[in-house]
């Protein structure tokens, strides 16, 4: 019972390619498909979330690789939907630069003595929430008005949560090595 958690960040991380790869397949409805193994993800991320929380296994593993995973989820799909047009290349390359800033600051905190790490915040989940709508509607519904307001408001809230890790980094890690 204890490593449920963690498989099922594994799993989410072996989706990662599957999307990928039925994204860009040339069977019928392959961005359904896609979209299927996405929304299996974000089943399998709150699961993982909530086991852990209402069984106390949350693991310092798990603390790492349960972001990875779903920030190498969002930015496969989103770089997907970029390679096929749908999605600016200017959002690709905020949500690209902020999402690789993220991941390395996450990985470099890890590995120093300490080992620590910021845990996601209502701002973070928000801004998955919304970035999950607007890939969900960016398969279905794309080039409409409302995709694209949904794409736009997703961003600016990546970048607010992006604000709020970081002054949390700042207050509450740094300042404690000073």
């Amino acid at each position: 019972m204890k490593h449920i958690p963690n498989i099922l960040t594994v799993i989410r991380l072996f989706l990662v390619p599957v999307f990928a790869f039925l994204y860009f397949s040339e069977a019928p409805n392959a961005h359904f498909y896609a979209l299927a193994v996405f929304i299996l993800a974000g089943v399998t991320d709150v699961l993982d979330g909530a086991i852990a929380r209402k069984y106390n296994l949350v693991s310092v593993v798990g603390t790492v690789l349960d972001p990875l995973a779903d920030k190498l989820m969002l930015l496969t799909a989103l770089i997907c939907l970029t390679v096929d047009g749908i999605m600016p290349l200017w959002a690709m390359a905020i949500m690209l630069v902020k999402e690789l800033f993220m991941i390395t600051g996450g990985l470099i905190m890890y590995f120093r003595k300490e080992k620590s790490v910021i845990p996601a915040n209502k701002f973070g989940k928000l801004a998955t929430v919304l970035f999950s709508l607007a890939v969900f509607l960016m398969i279905v519904q794309p080039g409409t008005w409302y995709t694209m307001a949904v794409l736009v408001v997703a961003i600016a809230s990546k970048l607010s949560a992006f604000t709020s890790y970081a002054r949390h980094y700042y207050h509450n890690v740094r300042l404690k090595r000073e």
